[in-house]
């Protein structure tokens, strides 16, 4: 885990003269605007389009388009939805990926994201009747590094939405998990939340083995980085 210790590596990116971070953001704006081309040309019948983009968990249960677990990852429900994803995974990502290296990082978020997939499956299985609902969207990915990085660097002071002051990453995102889940619940909104909470605690989980295996390490980056 030689990477830990480079803040600013110096070494090539995976992907060129571009960061891993930055890549993921042009693939999904770029995906957004073929689905959104895709759309126009699907209008009459856009459900048919979500069965072969979007993660459906009655399609999954009859083992139909599983690679929705993939594609569902890139998609987002609209420009706000783009907009919030691709700006946290900008601050976040950049930060997570400069501690842990690039292609950790980038294998972490593609299996963080599959996780959230698969617990808002799961949950939609156990607590709810309804198997109809199509989610997209990176934040399941994103809330995955975002885990990790509350438990590598716990007292990293961070700015919540509106809020005006720092709060510490150990408390700042799990608080905005709530705070999510709230809004969806007030007001009726359709937040992926599960998907969420399954990414967060995947990263949680691996966040929690590199602090095992990699203790002096990661000890240093907490204290780095308060």
């Amino acid at each position: 885990m030689a990477e830990i210790y480079s803040f600013y590596p110096k070494k090539r990116s995976i992907f060129g003269f571009l960061s891993v971070t930055l890549t993921l953001v042009l693939i999904n704006v770029a995906l957004f605007i073929i689905s959104l081309i895709l759309l126009t040309l699907f209008r009459n019948n856009p459900e048919l389009l979500y069965d072969y983009i979007a993660l459906k968990p009655s399609n999954i249960l009859q083992g139909k388009y599983l690679w929705t677990f993939i594609t569902s990852m890139f998609m987002q429900a609209g420009f706000f939805h783009l907009f919030a994803n691709m700006l946290s995974l900008i601050f976040i990502g950049t930060f997570v990926e400069r501690i842990i290296g690039q292609k950790r990082y980038l294998f972490f978020y593609l299996i963080s994201g599959l996780l959230a997939g698969l617990f808002f499956v799961a949950s939609s299985l156990i607590f709810t009747s309804d198997l109809n609902t199509f989610a997209v969207g990176a934040s399941g990915a994103i809330f995955g590094i975002a885990g990790l990085m509350a438990v590598l660097t716990p007292n990293l002071p961070l700015y919540v939405m509106f809020i005006p002051i720092p709060i510490k990453a150990k408390y700042a995102i799990p608080g905005l998990l709530v705070l999510l889940w709230l809004i969806s619940i007030a007001g009726d909104v359709p937040i992926g939340n599960t998907a969420h909470f399954g990414g967060l605690i995947a990263g949680i989980a691996y966040g929690i083995y590199l602090k095992k295996k990699y203790g002096k390490k990661t000890r240093y980056i907490s204290k780095r980085f308060s």
